[in-house]
């Protein structure tokens, strides 16, 4: 885990070779108050996905300084984010066999690690493993609310057979589910639904299993579109998401946010021109940006990003439309002339995915859009991410 990247002698976005990857914390940490209070309102924990950051500086932000509930997606995240302190940990992707010593070091720390799992057959063996262990393993049924990936309906005759095996190992936690088709909800109104079917599904699950004699303590929705468009939670225990601290096009195309709340965009150099073509190429390829065409099937298709420059400010029509591993593709919408762009010229890209773009860099720059840009942006601090799996 690096909690920062090594200090350069840079002080603006001007300086540090390209592409690399940049954080408006002003932008994130109004997209953090703004879930935050709405959790709050619907009188639930927040317990942020941090797989999207991946960083302890940024999730730092979400709670004062102080550690908080978390989510992860990789166990190289759960043991990161305890080494910085967190000890309230949901590990959201299925469990398997031999992953679970790592889960049982975590414990043996003192970290409240819950697995997640749909099948009586992870039920079985992670309640063998907490009896030989001497130690419970929280553990988490997921719930398929929507047929999107993994999880059982709420009403499927196997649900108590596996709240069962959990409960007589002492590992049963509760209910997660997440509503992965609400990123193409396209309306408000698509995205209440779909955060109230979520809502729905989950509390439903967790009903059949006290109805059977089952503890259930925790009962954990969430999605970003979701997370933002509940009105009732009733039910439900914690709301979980985590790309709402950066946000992003896919975001913006459905209303979730709005392209000025986007807080990550990567930084890349013109170099070189292709009139012939109508081209602007860039040192950012898929790399830097990720291969994510995420917009694609929303109404207005960004291409892979929009394009800034370097203060900050969108140049109208240009969008990066085509990426080699190295090499973006700059191009014109509706036949607009080209602006002009001199090699060496800097410019900011806007994401589709920012999970997916973050993931490209080892770290952040971090620059506050409240402060003057004059010659550039200043790099208030760098940020870095966690490394390996």
């Amino acid at each position: 885990m690096n909690t920062a990247l090594t200090q350069a002698a840079v002080t603006t976005l001007a300086d540090p070779d390209t592409p690399f990857a940049v954080v408006d914390v002003h932008k994130a940490l109004r997209n953090i108050e703004r879930l935050a209070r709405r959790a709050e309102r619907l009188g639930v924990t927040l317990r942020p996905h941090v797989k999207t950051a991946k960083s302890l500086d940024i999730a730092a932000l979400m709670h004062g300084g102080a550690p908080c509930p978390v989510t992860v997606s990789t166990l190289a995240e759960a043991e990161a984010f305890a080494d910085g302190g967190y000890t309230d940990i949901t590990y959201a992707v299925g469990i398997d066999p031999h992953k679970l010593p790592r889960v049982l070091a975590l414990l043996r720390r003192g970290v409240t690690l819950r697995v997640l799992l749909d099948s009586r057959e992870q039920a079985a063996f992670v309640a063998d493993a907490a009896r030989e262990a001497g130690l419970a393993v929280p553990a988490q049924i997921e719930i398929d609310c929507d047929s999107h990936r993994g999880g059982l309906k709420a009403d499927a005759p196997g649900l108590l057979d596996i709240g069962r095996i959990l409960h007589e190992a002492g590992c049963l936690n509760g209910v997660l589910t997440h509503a992965g088709e609400s990123y193409f909800a396209d309306t408000p109104e698509d995205q209440r639904l779909a955060a109230k079917n979520e809502r729905d599904a989950a509390v439903a699950a967790a009903e059949r299993l006290r109805a059977a004699g089952l503890p259930v303590s925790t009962v954990s929705v969430g999605s970003t579109p979701t997370a933002h468009a509940a009105e009732d939670l009733t039910g439900v225990t914690e709301l979980r998401a985590g790309n709402y601290v950066f946000f992003d096009l896919v975001m913006a195309g459905l209303g979730v946010c709005h392209v000025e709340d986007l807080a990550l965009s990567v930084v890349v150099t013109v170099i070189g021109h292709r009139p012939e073509h109508g081209w602007i190429v860039t040192d950012g390829g898929w790399m830097a940006m990720s291969r994510d065409r995420g917009t694609a099937r929303q109404a207005q298709d960004q291409g892979y990003g929009l394009v800034l420059d370097l203060a900050g400010n969108p140049i109208p029509n240009l969008v990066m439309s085509a990426a080699s591993q190295e090499h973006g593709t700059l191009t014109a919408r509706d036949s607009a002339d080209l602006p002009n762009l001199p090699i060496g010229t800097r410019l900011r890209i806007l994401p589709n995915h920012a999970c997916a773009t973050a993931a490209q860099h080892r770290g952040y720059h971090v620059i506050d859009s409240t402060r003057p840009t004059d010659p550039a942006p200043a790099i208030q601090a760098h940020w870095g991410r966690i490394t390996g799996w």
